[in-house]
């Protein structure tokens, strides 16, 4: 993985340009942390690189969601303790 900072885009575009085409992928940092990841497109699949990174991210969320409910404890509810649940989210959001 190439990584590239904000004063390499600011100072020498063309050749980290150059570096994101040859790699596909970049890392660019700012201050030594991750700030953004660039990749490389084409214009004729944008579409499908989009829908793979919204899909990630996706995945990401759902990840994070399963782990706070391990942490919870609330990993092994069975389907009536979740209804039960949702039953008292609406209620108390009716509530309001």
């Amino acid at each position: 993985m190439e990584y590239l900072t904000v004063r390499d885009l600011r100072s020498e575009p063309g050749r980290a340009w150059k570096r994101l085409a040859e790699e596909g992928m970049a890392v660019v940092t700012n201050h030594g942390r991750p700030q953004a990841l660039m990749i490389d497109v084409d214009g004729a699949t944008l579409g499908q690189t989009l829908e793979a990174v919204r899909m990630g991210r996706a995945m990401q969320a759902l990840a994070a969601m399963r782990e706070q409910a391990a942490a919870a404890g609330l990993d092994g509810l069975s389907m009536e303790e979740i209804d039960a649940e949702i039953a008292a989210a609406r209620a108390e959001r009716h509530a309001r």
